[in-house]
This record gives C-alpha cells, sequence and structure tokens, in this order.
C-alpha cells in the first residue's frame, strides 16, 4: 500500500496503565508537533498509581488521541456494569468514584477497537491469521456498534470465555463478536489454524507445543500492512518491517516507549523513559 507523503505521522504509544508520570515524561522527551497524532495501544489504565489522572489526560487531547480498547479498559466497564468484580491490584476505584464518571465510562466505551490509516492497522493484542484488513475492521466495527448500543452491558457480559477459540466465517451473534474481542484485545499465542491459546502470557519461549506468536503464523493476511500492537509485557518492544509491538512493561518498571509511524521501518524513531517509580500495585 502507498503512503500519502503529506500525512502526518503518527506518534504511537504503548500501554499506559495508569502510570501518569512516565507518560508525561515520555510526551515532553519524543516533543511531537502540535498536529500529530497521538496512538495508544490499549489499556489505559489499571495497575498503575494514577488511573483517573491518566485518563484524564488522554480524553483531554481531544480529537488527536486514538486509543482502542484494550482488556483493561473493557474490565473498567465491566466492572462499573456489576459484570465483573474487581481484581486484586485493580487502580480503578478512582475512576469508578469520580463525580463525572458516567462522562468518563461513556468516552471509554466509545473507542475504537481497531484503527486503521496509511498503512498502519492499530490493535491492542493481535489480529486473526485468517483476517485481512478489511475484516478485521468490519469485525471491530460490528463489535464498537455493540458497546455503543443501549443494551452495551448485555453485550460486554457475553465477551467472556475462551470460546470459540478458532475463527469460522460461520459465527454469528454473540460468539462472532466475542471471538473479535478475544483476538483483537486478549490473544498472544495461536497455531497455524488460528486456534487461539490463552494459557501462556511468557515471552516467546513460553508458546505452548504447536503454538507461535500470532504474528508469526505462516500466510498471515495482514503481513502487507504494518501492524501496531500493545499487551504483550513480556514480548519487551519489538520492531520490524511490519510489526510493532510496544507494551515495553512500564507498569512492570521497566519502559515506557512510543514510536514514531513512518512508512519506512528505518525512519521510525524510538523515545523510551524508564519507569521505576511505577510498578504495578499487585506485585
Amino acid at each position: 500500500m502507498t503512503s500519502n507523503l503529506n500525512y502526518p505521522v503518527p506518534l504511537a504509544f504503548g500501554d499506559l496503565q495508569g502510570c501518569r508520570t512516565p507518560f508525561r515524561e515520555l510526551l515532553a522527551k519524543a516533543a511531537p508537533a502540535e498536529d500529530t497524532p497521538l496512538w495508544f495501544a490499549g489499556d489505559l489504565i489499571n495497575r498503575g498509581p494514577d488511573s483517573l489522572a491518566t485518563l484524564r489526560d488522554v480524553i483531554a487531547l481531544g480529537d488527536r488521541a486514538v486509543a482502542v480498547l484494550g482488556n483493561h479498559d473493557l474490565h473498567l466497564l465491566s466492572v462499573s456494569a456489576g459484570i465483573r468484580k474487581s481484581k486484586k491490584g485493580d487502580t480503578i476505584d478512582d475512576i469508578l468514584s469520580a463525580p463525572d464518571v458516567d462522562d468518563l465510562l461513556h468516552w471509554v466505551r466509545h473507542r475504537p477497537i481497531a484503527h486503521f490509516d496509511n498503512g498502519m492497522l492499530l490493535v491492542h493484542a493481535g489480529v486473526l491469521p485468517q483476517w485481512d484488513v478489511a475484516l478485521t475492521l468490519e469485525l471491530a466495527h460490528d463489535l464498537e456498534k455493540a458497546l455503543r448500543s443501549d443494551n452495551w452491558k448485555e453485550t460486554l457480559a457475553g465477551l467472556y470465555g475462551n470460546e470459540p477459540n478458532r475463527w469460522s466465517k460461520d459465527l454469528k451473534g454473540i460468539e462472532r463478536l466475542r471471538i473479535t474481542c478475544s483476538a483483537l484485545t486478549r490473544m498472544r499465542f495461536c497455531n497455524r489454524d488460528g486456534l487461539m491459546d490463552f494459557s501462556a502470557s511468557g515471552g516467546l519461549d513460553s508458546a505452548p507445543p504447536g503454538f507461535m506468536p500470532w504474528f508469526d503464523v505462516p500466510g498471515r493476511k495482514t503481513r502487507d500492512v504494518t501492524v501496531v500492537f500493545g499487551h504483550w509485557a513480556a514480548l519487551g518492544l519489538t520492531l520490524r518491517d511490519n510489526l510493532i509491538g510496544l507494551d515495553s512493561g512500564c507498569v512492570w518498571g521497566n519502559q515506557l516507549s512510543a514510536v514514531r509511524l513512518a512508512a519506512s521501518a528505518d525512519q521510525r524513531v524510538v523515545t523510551q523513559v524508564q519507569c521505576t517509580s511505577c510498578r504495578a500495585v499487585s506485585e
């Protein structure tokens, strides 16, 4: 796919997870121009110490911010709706007790599940190898529409569970929405047939027998674009010509990373800050 030379190159951030101080430091260090789109790979909140302030900072960026939903963002919505209970280590109480909580949750609920622009596909976790960009966006749009509807709580309650864990074009209704959510917000490993595994969350060497990182499946249909994602802290910052993994484990005391998403891999610029002051509460 060709790129638009006049297109403002986005700056993409890894999972913030409520680590406001490193985010502000990284934004200042990268010093993007005022018209630079700022992309966020999901999980804006939770586990870090400043979930509410971090969320407010991103919202304040207005239309400049493109933030896809991650599993922690969906968890916030589920807890708010009474679908799930808070877990040990959650740091979302400040959001849920905020005086404008309804407005905050409305903003979160209306974020995209996937975003595509100028040859770059942004998701939180991954893309099943059988999905091309068009199908990915179609499935994401259907899920976005359901989460923005009046019966969004019913939809959200139906998204949890590990089945189905293999794509079929014959899937319909809540099962189709669930596998969309599982792939785009939770997946790390799958096999050659796109069967997803949800048991392993370590690095590349933690793949169960017969499984591999979703992006290494031969014949993956999104290999003709650059996929930008987060979610996988154990993977660390990952840069390939057609792949940018942004989660470098800030919330675990490692780094917060941002990458300038130039079309040409050799023109991409990485900026990082240390996150020693932002460690997950549950650690």
